[in-house]
């Protein structure tokens, strides 16, 4: 089958977005233009590092030009996105590879998410991203946003992972609405 590349140079919208009640969303990323829109599936683990990630990476660049890189400091409000996922939310494939980066010359932020291999998780880790997306023997979503979509993108999708089941103050693990067993208070964790 051929590899198929989504490719976002200018997105109408790029959103981090659940389907599910919390403990039992799945996260997805979505971007969509005029021509097309496409969702991925991903891991709530990659959501938050990646909204991290961005918000470290802009931070850094504005750091590194002294204030004279034109990146806001929060996210502008005439790009906040509150809106939930269009439908239809067809998943492309699930996310193994995430990469970031900066394109000075455009002054955009590119993120790059590759689909995971059929292989062990052992051998995908050791797979490193081709430098050009295009090479690519996976499928592909590319995304370019400035840095005022970058900033909305990373705020709403902390958002969205905080917006989970709280964490036990004791142990750190979720707390489900049906209770909780926690190993801190009482010696074990039950297992089911």
């Amino acid at each position: 089958m051929a590899v198929q590349v989504f490719r976002f140079d200018s997105p109408e919208r790029f959103v981090a977005g659940t389907v599910g009640e919390p403990g039992e969303r799945t996260f997805f990323l979505q971007a969509r233009d005029k021509n097309q829109l496409a969702s991925v599936v991903l891991e709530k683990e990659q959501v938050a590092v990646l909204a991290e990630r961005v918000d470290a990476m802009l931070d850094e660049i504005v750091r590194r030009t002294e204030g004279q890189a034109a990146i806001p400091s929060e996210a502008p409000p005439e790009a906040e996105d509150l809106a939930p996922l269009e439908q239809p939310i067809v998943e492309e494939f699930r996310v193994g590879t995430l990469t970031l980066a900066w394109e000075g010359e455009i002054e955009r932020v590119v993120i790059t998410a590759y689909a995971a291999g059929e292989a062990g998780a052992e051998e995908e880790a050791e797979e490193e991203p081709p430098e050009n997306p295009e090479d690519s023997s996976r499928d592909v979503f590319l995304v370019k946003l400035t840095a005022g979509e970058a900033r909305a993108f990373a705020k709403r999708a902390q958002a969205l992972v905080a917006a989970g089941r709280p964490p036990c103050p004791l142990c750190g693990l979720a707390l489900e609405p049906e209770g909780h067993i926690c190993p801190r208070q009482n010696g074990y964790r039950r297992r089911d």
